[in-house]
């Protein structure tokens, strides 16, 4: 044989051989694994310094398997806004939050946890010019939120009272009672000179020392005017996650005086707020309505007339989220109009919109982080369905930049298609959501589908990057199924008007929604109605379980997340009541007795022929634990061969450690793999319990 020939054949036989087959393996693209999902790091927070030279921000990395359990790690870092290597400040096993940069632009300051399970939260500040961080305050009880004062050595900072002395001589004698509601604690606001500032009375020590502003009520948030002269609070009478939802209003406070005065009159929902560069307006975005289940609208309150003016352009079908100033007469508006996010500016003096921003026609999902002092420059996290968050800048009118890359393995994954799909509902409603197709796609061919309902449902999916460890879309999609992340009715992006019709219709259009949707995809030629599954957290969980019951012919399995299975005792636990009352339900319980218990889970549990996973955390006070035990007790009495509950020691309404959230990734796929895309008999075994050997965590069992 010819030299040349007998290399060709040897080339063919190795072409084929396991060496040859372990490389071409190794150089393919794969798709996405739930430990790629838990090492996904996101942007978030980022701020320009008062120069416009640098950003400052953080970085969330969860933490490994192996790790002590606990929340992400949240890390700082600072880039120059031309690009270029970032510059670390604070990393490691921490976590930073609040980061703020000092209005000279010397320190960035932010609120840490330093010193042990002992310590409080405080406010920390490092010289952008190199050094150690250094300790700037030292309440007793920890830090909330604080605020640099422009043109004066102070902050501003929000405390919770640690409790009394006695208080604690009671507890510890086990007298520690508790009276429900009654000994909540305020939220203090304190005013506080610098440590490095010069003293102003030699024979005192002021500098350091915190000075207390507010008594009984609650201060949620602050923002200073420009020149520091005066401070706007958000106030509730009561600590209370209730009353910050609905009650909170705007005040002007009287720094020699200490008294507020309300400024603001929003009948319900309230968002962030700033002062104008003259600091003689104020914009916010609130709801028009009491009943609005979310911030619609932005407005301008004129602080000598004490008038708001709602500038949301005319005609827009969506909700703004964020509003900006950008010089004294105009505001930059971020909106979510359906799945996509917008970016206007408006001016005061009138005239039509500019659409500076549209995330449908730029082909990634951009939301704004923060505002420039000058008003001419945002930073962004941006993503898209296959690209993770990542941090830009944007000087408006020119391009946007780069300054992170967070996530540069991405590149070596496949993933699955996603995108904006639109579908009638059968009163003629068209609504919008998000479909990631399964990697390998092919059209003709039917999949199984698995949907994932959002809670709220003041919430919505956007073009974004749209895998969490609650919702994996990328990980499913690269096991085949097709995945539909509906924004059914009472979703944000549709305006105020069409969620205003849901309200006392708890699970009844808005889930006929979903089943459209499924029957849309059906339809289509893409789905297979043998076979579906559906998951959710939350009102998401609600949705879960009551398809799993009353809607049990559409899914073979669900997941129910710290879900809703009884409107009438969730009324009485949770620790949302006025929210639920008002943008919920619109009426007192003893006015839907029987609607209320006709569209819960529970009822129809008799009629279950769905494979039902329930998992939440056991110290949930938005929806109590119970909840999860009533469905599951409801099934098991009515003997249901496929009920499964997993509670997460430790955990509230959402898991923030890594143990819970790697469980819930690993549990939810696996669930979803045996009833729908195997289709295993309800009446035979359930999948493993035990999936320890899945998350990577090396485990010391003795001998």
């Amino acid at each position: 044989m010819r030299p040349l020939a007998l290399l060709a054949s040897v080339l063919l036989l190795l072409s084929g051989s396991p060496v040859a087959e372990a490389k071409k393996k190794r150089g393919k693209k794969r798709p996405m694994t739930a430990a790629d999902v838990m090492k996904t790091h996101r942007v978030k927070e980022a701020r320009v310094s008062p120069a416009g030279t640098f950003v400052a921000y953080v970085v969330e990395r969860q933490r490994g398997p192996n790790d002590e359990a606990g929340t992400p790690y949240r890390e700082l870092y600072l880039v120059p806004v031309t690009g270029g290597e970032a510059r670390p400040f604070v990393t490691g096993d921490v976590a930073v939050r609040g980061v703020r940069w000092s209005p000279d632009g010397r320190h960035i300051g932010f609120i840490q946890k330093r010193g042990g399970d002992k310590s409080k939260a405080q406010v920390w500040a490092i010289p952008v010019d190199g050094g150690e961080a250094e300790q700037v305050t030292t309440s007793p009880s920890g830090i909330k939120a604080f605020a640099w004062r422009p043109g004066h050595p102070e902050l501003a900072f929000i405390s919770v009272p640690d409790k009394t002395k006695k208080r604690k001589a009671l507890e510890k004698k086990g007298y520690g009672f508790i009276y429900y509601q009654e000994q909540r604690r305020p939220r203090i606001l304190y005013l506080q000179r610098l440590p490095w500032a010069p003293k102003l009375n030699k024979k005192k020590k002021d500098a350091g020392k915190a000075r207390q502003l507010t008594k009984k009520v609650s201060v949620w948030d602050m923002a200073w005017s420009r020149d520091g002269k005066q401070l706007a609070v958000s106030v509730t009478d009561n600590n209370a996650i209730d009353e910050y939802y609905m009650f909170r209003k705007i005040h002007l406070l009287d720094l020699r005086k200490k008294k507020l005065r309300k400024v603001s009159d929003n009948p319900g929902k309230l968002g962030k707020y700033s002062f104008s560069p003259d600091g003689k307006r104020l914009a916010f975005v609130a709801a028009r309505l009491r009943a609005d289940h979310a911030v619609t609208d932005a407005f301008v309150l004129d602080l000598a007339s004490g008038k708001a003016k709602v500038v949301t352009p005319k005609g827009l079908v969506g909700h703004v989220r964020q509003a900006h100033w950008r010089g004294d007469s105009a505001l930059l508006l971020f909106s979510h109009e359906g799945a996509e996010g917008t970016l206007r500016q408006v001016s005061l003096a009138g005239g039509a919109p500019r659409l500076l921003y549209d995330s449908g026609k730029q082909g990634r999902y951009c939301a704004p982080l923060h505002v420039a002092v000058n008003g001419e420059a945002l930073t962004l996290d941006c993503s898209s369905g296959t690209v993770p968050s990542e941090l830009r800048l944007w000087p408006l009118d020119q391009q946007q930049r780069v300054l992170t890359r967070l996530n540069g393995w991405v590149g070596k994954k496949r993933f699955g298609r996603q995108e904006v799909i639109h579908h009638k509902t059968r009163d003629g409603i068209r609504l919008n959501g998000l479909l990631v197709k399964p990697v390998g796609f092919r059209k003709g061919k039917r999949y199984p589908l698995l949907v994932i309902v959002h809670g709220g449902p003041e919430a919505n999916f956007t073009s974004a990057w749209s895998t969490r460890y609650s919702r994996p879309a990328q990980l499913l999609a690269g096991k085949g199924y097709l995945v539909f992340m509906p924004n059914y009715r009472s979703s944000t992006g549709y305006g105020a008007a069409l969620p205003r019709t849901t309200i006392g219709d708890a699970g009844g259009k808005e889930f006929d929604d979903i089943i459209d949707g499924i029957k849309h995809l059906v339809a289509s030629g893409m789905a297979d109605k043998d076979r579906v599954g559906l998951f959710g957290g939350s009102y998401g969980g609600y949705a879960a379980g009551l398809f799993g019951t009353r809607h049990t012919k559409w899914v073979r399995a669900v997941g129910m997340f710290v879900g809703v299975s009884d409107l009438i005792s969730k009324r009485g636990v949770s620790d949302i009541p006025y929210e639920v009352l008002y943008v919920h339900h619109g009426a007192p319980l003893e006015k839907m007795w029987k609607l209320s218990l006709e569209r819960s889970p529970i009822y129809w549990a008799h009629r279950s022929k769905t494979a039902f996973l329930i998992y939440g955390g056991n110290r949930d006070t938005r929806v109590p634990p119970d909840q999860s035990v009533e469905m599951y007790l409801r099934l098991k009495m009515n003997k249901h061969p496929a009920v499964r509950l997993v509670q997460y020691p430790g955990e509230g309404h959402g898991n923030r450690k890594q143990p819970g959230r790697l469980d819930v990734l690993l549990r939810v796929a696996r669930w979803m793999d045996w009833y729908v895309r195997d289709k295993k008999p309800l009446t035979g075994p359930m999948p493993p319990a035990d999936l320890s050997k899945a998350y990577g965590v090396e485990l010391d069992e003795g001998k």
